[in-house]
């Protein structure tokens, strides 16, 4: 899977920031002007009868490479049970799990980036049920070892997070189907380290131990022509995210400012997005989505003397247009304006390339078209 974009951005992507929100990796815009996107490179196959494998490199634009996803599934067992071990994307919500490549905008919504730093991924376990029933009914759960944002690398022996999760989902008569789902995810970050700026203006070093809960809300509907969705589809897609953090909070961590004071802390945050998408012919698709974030007022105990929040609420436009050429190849053009920061608009061109080679393009060819 090769990927490629050209960014027109009005502001630096080097000081990308999301207001009120902890700093959550690598989520900023690619740079100005022509740069490849993450690439990706899989092996996937049938071990034996009773166990399936796959393994997905991510080959990045500053040629480092990185395993995204390493696990077996063991296909054999009875009862719609499915078990998944190894490194993979965790099947909360509903976009998660899904590859970069597979979406409908270039990037993730900001809930995703906000609160995941733009995916959730686990070392760990998964096991999936999916019930003998007409209506669509799966439920799952997961235990991993928490080092995936928002949770830390852990050196103790134990679980580092567990997620459940409950997707239903049917049709409606011959041209509509849907899907929703609930989902939890729990961890319990150590010395999550971030740089914050003060009251003063000053850059300050902070580090959180404790408690991250977060639950998300997710519904699908889909419209397609006698449920044909080759020519002509029409998809409406949503999440609600809620977190809840408590725990401990250092300022001055490192000591720099002479101020080092460690306190309660707690917060309440919550984001959302809503997209739609239009197939008006079988190679062309038009799109539109809107993501805001509200950061809340969080509880500082003593440091709130350091600390404060804006109370403003990020959020984001955006619009798309893209021609798939064959089942191998998409282009698309997006524009978004950006305001995550108070009295800063950030006006974005991404112009996007996806190619696919090999097996795996089947798999894309269901995604390009809508049909998953």
């Amino acid at each position: 899977m090769l990927q490629g974009v050209y960014a027109n951005l009005s502001q630096d992507p080097n000081k990308y920031v999301i207001n009120g929100f902890v700093p959550s990796g690598d989520i900023a815009p690619a740079k100005r002007g022509f740069s490849i996107a993450e690439s990706e490179l899989g092996f996937s196959a049938n071990v034996d009868d009773k166990i399936y494998a796959n393994l997905i490199l991510a080959l990045s634009p500053d040629n480092s490479v990185e395993v995204e996803e390493a696990y077996g599934v063991l296909t054999a067992l009875p009862g719609g049970l499915r078990p998944k071990f190894g490194r993979f994307l965790s099947s909360i919500g509903y976009l998660n799990d899904q590859h970069q490549h597979g979406w409908d905008f270039y990037d993730a919504p900001l809930p995703y980036q906000a609160f995941f730093g733009g995916q959730f991924r686990s070392d760990g376990l998964q096991m999936k049920w999916v019930a003998p029933t007409d209506t669509y009914l799966e439920l799952g759960a997961e235990v991993g070892d928490g080092a995936s944002f928002p949770g830390t690398e852990r050196n103790r022996n134990g679980v580092g997070n567990y997620a459940l999760y409950a997707h239903a989902g049917g049709d409606i008569g011959a041209n509509h189907s849907w899907r929703a789902g609930l989902s939890y995810l729990g961890l319990k970050p150590q010395d999550r380290e971030y740089v914050q700026v003060d009251t003063s203006g000053v850059d300050s070093q902070l580090a959180f131990s404790g408690r991250s809960q977060l639950a998300i809300a997710d519904f699908v509907w889909k419209y397609a022509p006698n449920g044909n969705a080759q020519s002509t589809n029409f998809k409406l897609q949503g999440e609600y995210f809620w977190r809840k953090e408590s725990g401990d909070l250092t300022y001055d961590r490192d000591g720099a400012l002479g101020l080092t004071n460690d306190s309660s802390y707690s917060s309440r945050q919550s984001g959302w997005y809503l997209q739609g998408v239009y197939q008006f012919l079988p190679e062309w698709r038009v799109g539109v989505r809107y993501d805001q974030l509200e950061p809340g007022s969080p509880d500082y105990g003593s440091n709130a003397t350091y600390l404060d929040s804006s109370g403003f609420n990020p959020k984001r436009y955006a619009a798309m247009v893209d021609y798939t050429t064959s089942e191998f190849g998409r282009f698309r053009l997006q524009v978004q304006q950006s305001k995550l920061l108070p009295d800063l608009t950030d006006n974005q061109v991404f112009l996007q390339y996806v190619l696919t080679l090999g097996a795996h393009c089947s798999q894309i060819l269901r995604k390009l078209k809508g049909i998953t």
